[in-house]
Order: structure tokens, then sequence, then C-alpha cells
């Protein structure tokens, strides 16, 4: 029997995960595993002759450590079925290696399914650095246990 249900986190429930150092082992672990060496991520020399004047973080890296941290929690703890998806996902400003990112989350949406047995949310991920600017958005769809009637 689940620990924590979909009637467990209303509209508005707020909280706040630890925080990360994104680091060069990240990048570039990264970049092994998914084989993206683009030289903006992994080439200082480049870096250092765009915008950003350094190597930056890859966005779906920034994405997969905001779902770490909010995981780690334990928050939600066994209330979740199964991920849905993500929509509105966002870089909206760089991460540099030796950032520090924190994630906010807010619950927007909370809906039944045609099954009384689980109910679907939305959760705004808010993804900040140490300076408290936004660098990812998105909000992320939970299938969840209900209560049993």
């Amino acid at each position: 029997m689940p620990q924590k249900f979909w009637e467990d986190f209303d509209i508005g429930f707020k909280f706040k995960t630890a925080s990360i150092t994104v680091t060069e082992t990240h990048v570039v672990n990264w970049a092994c595993l998914t084989m993206d060496f683009y030289p903006l991520h992994v080439d200082k020399e480049y870096a250092a002759k765009t915008v950003f004047k350094e190597r930056v973080a890859h966005g779906p890296l920034i994405f997969g450590m905001a779902v770490g941290l909010v995981g780690m929690t334990g928050v939600a703890a066994d209330a979740v079925i199964a991920w849905l998806g993500v929509d509105s996902l966002k870089m909206r400003a760089p991460v540099k290696i030796g950032d520090t990112i924190t994630v906010e989350v807010e619950v927007i949406e909370k809906r039944e399914t045609s099954k009384p047995a689980q109910g679907v949310q939305t959760w705004r991920y808010n993804v900040c650095n140490q300076r408290g600017e936004v660098v990812l958005t998105c909000e992320m769809k939970f299938l969840m246990h209900k209560k049993e009637r």
C-alpha cells in the first residue's frame, strides 16, 4: 500500500530541493553517455570564443539533474505510478561549470482519470542557479495512486 497519494498534494503545494554544483565531471560524463561532444560543452578554447565565454552544461543534463534532485527529496514517496511526460521544457539561461542548481516545485494541476484509484498531477519545476536566476522550466506530468474509498 502506498504511503502517499494524489490527495496529499493540493494545487499550490510547493517544496524546494537540495542543491548541487555542476562540475566538469558531470559535463564530461554526460557527453560520454550521450555522445554529445558539441564543443560548447567540452572544448574550453572553443567556448571561450562564444557569447558565453566559457563552457556550459548540456540542457538535457540539467533537466536530468533536476529530476534526480526532486526524486531525492522523497516528497512524492511512492505516490507516483508513472511519469507521463514533460511539457514546456525551456532553457532560460546557461548553466556553467561551477554553478549550483536547486529546483523549486509547485503542483499546478490535478485531474481525475477514468480509474477511481488513479489521478494525474502536473508539477512545475523551476531550476534556479546560485543567484536565484531561473535557468530551466518545465511541467512534469505524473500518474498517481489515489486513496481507496
